[in-house]
């Protein structure tokens, strides 16, 4: 009896021992840089976690307000208001009477010595016939797709153009434009103006008047650095 008493003993200690040792071997790890930074990653995670719900629950707050100020009849007067800035701030989708203009390079055989530059689409060829139909009273345009804005810059990327920062498009260049149709018909025509300069050099120019053009709302994103409302 007394000798297994002594067995028990002996394994009580050797088990204390293991699981100190145990112990000790995971507060050492835990110690570790590696272990630190993931378990302060872990952290900063499950806290942008948090914030982003407590976000998301401030953004459905301010949308089930809009959605209720919006549908009030007593507020009639603001909807309509809000409609037509949606409308100038080009994120509303629109339909109309119009045309679609379509540009592409030219296809015809360059002579030896001639210089190929000539002969494809530019940015400034594309900003030309933009200018032509905003003064002509475009209301809406869009290219392949894409709404311009007052702020959309039209720049060159080799054989392609960027707009709205980081669009890339590629001819053919596909212009639908809102307006009196045959305004803006004439003002790419007419005599001496942009779509006979073009031709000139062989670039294909396209003008055809739509009874329904459609220009899709601008999705991207907007951001003002330095302009901020007048007080």
């Amino acid at each position: 009896m007394k000798g297994f008493q002594w067995i028990i003993a002996a394994a009580c200690l050797v088990l204390g021992i293991m699981l100190a040792f145990q112990f000790r071997i995971a507060s050492e790890i835990n110690k570790t840089e590696p272990v630190q930074r993931a378990q302060l990653l872990a952290s900063e995670v499950n806290q942008l976690k948090k914030d982003r719900d407590l976000l998301q629950e401030q953004v459905n707050s301010l949308r089930a307000d809009f959605d209720r100020v919006s549908a009030g009849p007593q507020d009639i007067d603001l909807k309509e208001g809000l409609d037509r800035a949606r409308i100038l701030a080009g994120v509303t989708e629109l339909s109309g009477i119009g045309v679609e203009v379509t540009l592409n390079d030219s296809n015809a055989t360059l002579k030896p010595g001639e210089n190929p530059d000539l002969y494809v689409l530019h940015d400034e060829d594309v900003l030309h016939v933009l200018n032509e139909l905003r003064a002509a009273g475009a209301e809406a345009i869009s290219i392949n797709g894409q709404r311009l804005l007052a702020v959309t810059e039209v720049r060159c990327a080799g054989p392609t153009i960027i707009l709205n920062r980081d669009k890339r498009l590629a001819p053919p260049y596909v212009i639908s434009a809102i307006g009196d149709p045959d305004t803006l018909e004439n003002s790419i025509k007419m005599k001496g103006g942009v779509a006979e300069t073009l031709q000139f050099w062989g670039i294909q120019v396209g003008v055809k008047k739509m009874s329904g053009v459609t220009v899709p709302a601008y999705t991207g994103g907007t951001k003002f650095e330095y302009a901020q409302a007048a007080s």
